[in-house]
Order: C-alpha cells, then sequence, then structure tokens
C-alpha cells in the first residue's frame, strides 16, 4: 500500500484570521483516537469555537467539534473532547512566554493531514478592534479594484 503524501486540507478557520492579527504560527500534531482519524478523513471538522491552552507544560486543543464516524460504534469519541498536541518542549516553552503577555491567545487556524499524519496549525494571536477590521477590509477591496483595473487596461 502507498504511503500518502502531501497536505490534504481537512477544515480553516477563515474568522480567526478576520478577528485576529496573527503574530505566530506553530505546525502541531495530534493525539486521536481512531474513529476521530476516520472522521477527519471524511473531511469533517469545526474550527470555528476553537481555541488552545497550555496546563502543565501541555498544549491542548478545546473546542474543537470532530464529529461522530458515522460508521462506529460503542468505541466512538467525544465530539467537542480536549485533544492534546505533540510540540517540541522548545516551542512550547515559547509559546508559554509569549500567552503571558495580555492580549495573546492560542487559535486552530487549520486542520489537514501531511503525509498522512493529523496536524493543525495554531496561531499565536492578538484580538483585532473593529477599527482594524474595517481597515483590512479596505485594502482589501483596494486592492482587488487596482488588479482589475490593471487586468482591464492590458486588454
Amino acid at each position: 500500500m502507498p504511503r500518502e503524501t502531501g497536505r490534504k486540507l481537512v477544515a480553516q478557520n477563515k474568522r480567526a484570521r478576520h478577528d485576529y492579527s496573527i503574530e505566530d504560527t506553530y505546525e502541531a500534531g495530534l493525539v486521536l483516537m481512531g474513529t476521530e482519524v476516520k472522521s477527519l478523513r471524511a473531511g469533517r471538522a469545526s474550527l470555528v469555537d476553537g481555541f488552545a491552552q497550555v496546563r502543565d507544560d501541555e498544549v491542548w486543543l478545546m473546542n474543537v467539534h470532530i464529529p461522530q464516524y458515522h460508521m462506529g460504534t460503542w468505541t466512538n469519541h467525544a465530539a467537542l473532547r480536549p485533544r492534546k498536541l505533540l510540540l517540541h518542549r522548545k516551542e512550547i516553552g515559547k509559546i508559554v512566554n509569549k500567552t503571558k503577555e495580555t492580549g495573546l491567545t492560542l487559535v486552530p487556524l487549520s486542520l489537514y493531514f501531511k503525509d498522512g499524519r493529523a496536524k493543525v496549525e495554531i496561531g499565536i494571536a492578538r484580538g483585532k478592534k473593529t477599527w482594524d477590521k474595517r481597515n483590512d477590509l479596505a485594502e482589501r477591496q483596494a486592492t482587488r479594484e487596482m488588479a482589475r483595473a490593471v487586468r482591464h487596461r492590458n486588454r
């Protein structure tokens, strides 16, 4: 059986990039049960209300919804259970130091398979104010209009 290669996106948290300014990102492995992996391979997960927190020098992913596997039996998992993230000790130390600052939090940005293994990208984020969101939206709109004008001019 050939090994799976490449990156297959399962879920993405677009809302996080809108609500937070991401200062740093980390890729972490996940400790999962068998039915969770099968549910993820079916492309079913939601990162919307998810966050990560450090407890006892370990990083845990909370409130990430991986629905029960429909073919599972009594071995099925709880959909919102806390999941341990696999990071190097130095990375955990950096995360702990950064999140001690006020206003910084850990948010999951995307959940994917990389070479057959489930990974999550977490970001150290600072909440945006309403005017920050409006400025970002106006910037994107202006960039889009400039690109559109250049395309029409080149015709």
